[in-house]
């Protein structure tokens, strides 16, 4: 499995993840191809430099005749500096308007949807502090040009990379404080720690905005984890460019590409562990109706699992025992959830060891279209694979075929790409 690792020793902004991402081995033409698909009247400027010593690609967005202006005035409001000049003349954008510059532009359907997946996380951040519909949110910050260059030259690019995985270092978030359009706030600024919950953030104490909510968008949208250095075969690294030196640190991201390396020994049958917490209800007045939407709720909310038992309860009344696995720092928010949502008076709540298999998704091509085959890995060997229902279920409603045969033959196909390797 290949894994890609950013490590954010001085945060992350749009621009340093794709300096990083050249400097790892991705061909320009890939980013100049975006941009010129884009069709918003901008340019890349790619350039190598120095940052405390260690050297970096720096990537630059250029906007329509900006590129005879002295480089301080060109600065882009949301770059890492947060330079305040906001580029004149720009109208805000909302995120339909963005919708359509990214379809319209002839960028391939992955990218598209992973652009707009980081544009409605950074929408989803600003609508919660500004308490507003999502779809009424104007980009101010992000709704320049430069914006959705990073952010499609991201999608693309990071698609480009191929990797199974992203993984994250904790962030290193700056301090001191910065303007936005609403005045002075502390850094990081609200839409950054919005997009960073979940995520493992601290200050070195640096007095400058080193996250930006564009770089905290890209990393909530990739990746799962934040974690130190993940065991891993290195097979290519590069450095990304903040836009200026900072004192006692070198101002870049770096990306490292590497094979994941399984950290027992082969020889070993360890099966990874980790600790899980159970959350368990038992509910003998809750309308049936409500209980298939709470279930639906806690899966839809990150819960691990969530299921239900019938069980006879006391005064001899039928009742159902509801049982839900979350990762242990996301348990009491799910356990809100449950209060919430059903009559039940007290949650019990326990952590267990589990043990699981490593899992990673591969496509198979079928006569009716792709499906992915969820594989599961014990010692490096396979030990169990199926094909994934949902893509199972939409090919046989689409195409009229019953859902076993869809279900075969995409397991045929697997079985035949293994045989042949």
């Amino acid at each position: 499995m290949r894994i890609a690792y950013l490590d954010c020793l001085s945060g992350i902004s749009g621009d340093m993840f794709l300096g990083a991402l050249l400097d790892a081995g991705l061909p320009a033409s890939v980013l100049e191809e975006t941009v010129v698909a884009l069709n918003v009247g901008a340019c890349l400027e790619i350039s190598r430099v120095m940052r405390s010593g260690i050297s970096a690609i720096k990537v630059d967005v250029w906007i329509g005749d900006e590129k005879d202006l002295p480089r301080e005035q060109a600065s882009h409001a949301h770059r890492q500096e947060h330079a305040h000049h906001h580029h004149h003349g720009h109208s805000h954008r909302g995120l339909r308007q963005i919708r359509e510059i990214i379809r319209q532009g002839k960028i391939a359907p992955a990218a598209q949807a992973r652009a707009l997946e980081i544009f409605q996380a950074l929408g989803e951040a600003e609508a919660k502090i500004h308490n507003t519909d999502v779809e009424k949110i104007h980009f101010h910050e992000v709704g320049a040009v430069d914006a959705i260059v990073d952010i499609v030259c991201a999608a693309t690019g990071s698609l480009a990379l191929g990797v199974d995985e992203w993984v994250c270092s904790p962030l290193n978030v700056g301090g001191g404080s910065v303007e936005c359009a609403h005045g002075k706030f502390p850094v990081p600024s609200p839409a950054t720690v919005e997009l960073l919950r979940g995520a493992t953030v601290y200050s070195s104490g640096v007095n400058a905005e080193l996250v930006t909510p564009t770089g905290a968008a890209i990393v909530k949208t990739l990746c799962r984890r934040f974690v130190p250095f993940p065991a891993m075969k290195i097979a290519a690294t590069g450095y990304g460019a903040g836009s200026r030196d900072l004192p006692g640190q070198p101002n870049v991201v770096r990306l490292t590409v590497g094979e994941a390396v399984e950290t027992q020994p082969a020889a070993s049958s360890e099966i990874p562990e980790d600790t899980v917490t159970v959350l368990e209800a038992n509910l003998d007045d809750l309308n049936p109706q409500v209980f298939g939407y709470v279930l639906e709720r806690l899966l839809a909310e990150g819960a691990l699992d969530a299921f239900a038992t019938p069980v006879q309860m006391k005064k001899n009344r039928p009742g159902m025992l509801l049982t839900v696995l979350a990762r242990p720092e996301e348990a009491s928010r799910l356990a809100k959830l449950i209060f919430g949502e059903t009559t039940t008076l007290g949650i019990r709540m326990r952590q267990e060891r589990r043990q699981t298999l490593l899992r990673r998704s591969v496509a198979v091509q079928t006569p009716w279209g792709e499906v992915r085959m969820k594989v599961a890995h014990l010692n490096g060997s396979i030990a169990n694979y199926a094909p994934e229902y949902d893509d199972c279920r939409r090919i046989a409603d689409q195409h009229k075929v019953p859902l076993k045969q869809v279900m075969q033959e995409a397991t045929r196909q697997y079985l035949q790409t293994q045989n042949a390797k």
